[in-house]
């Protein structure tokens, strides 16, 4: 919770191209009350308008582990959806590689049992290779909800598949998730 008492959203994005529309999941989970803080990977950060974003959140857009000693200048996670997540991201994810600060409070979050979603967006190829496929599985039995199913595209197509990304699905899955306490909303 932050200090007005709304419990708080980390929406963490990597480097794909839904990335840029990270302003619907902002715009949703505001909406139900929620304070939202967008956390991106440094590939991730050349998608998303980040002077926009500060200034609809009102907080940082974050990229970098802070500096040893400094405060931590955004609210303690009540809940994580990692959207998009790079297949590339999921694996080192699931392998504990925390060489980013979205991967190390990924990590940490599942660590700390958080509600977590996570929602790849990668081509057909690339979520069918065999350790992507073991780390979705992984994620999912150490309690991370993971949305990919039939929007996987092939290879070369994502730019015609950004329209059907599952911003909504996503946010309901964080109100719905079990390891959630509380009523919904």
């Amino acid at each position: 919770m932050n200090e007005r008492g709304e419990p708080v959203l980390y929406a963490i994005v990597t480097g794909s191209p839904p990335a840029r529309d990270v302003t619907r999941l902002v715009d949703l989970a505001r909406a139900d009350g929620w304070d939202v803080c967008v956390v991106a990977s440094p590939d991730g950060r050349g998608f998303i308008d980040v002077d926009m974003l500060e200034e609809r959140t009102g907080h940082p857009v974050r990229s970098h582990y802070k500096k040893p000693g400094t405060p931590d200048v955004l609210p303690p996670a009540d809940a994580m959806i990692a959207a998009p997540l790079t297949c590339n991201s999921m694996a080192k994810w699931a392998a504990g590689i925390s060489d980013t600060l979205p991967l190390g409070l990924l990590v940490e979050a599942v660590g700390k049992g958080l509600p977590v979603v996570a929602v790849p967006f990668s081509n057909r190829a690339q979520m069918s290779f065999p350790a992507v496929q073991v780390a979705r599985r992984n994620l999912s039995d150490w309690g991370v909800t993971v949305l990919a199913g039939d929007e996987q595209h092939e290879p070369g197509t994502g730019e015609n598949y950004l329209d059907l990304f599952p911003w909504e699905a996503a946010w309901r899955a964080v109100l719905d998730h079990p390891r959630r306490t509380g009523a919904r909303g």
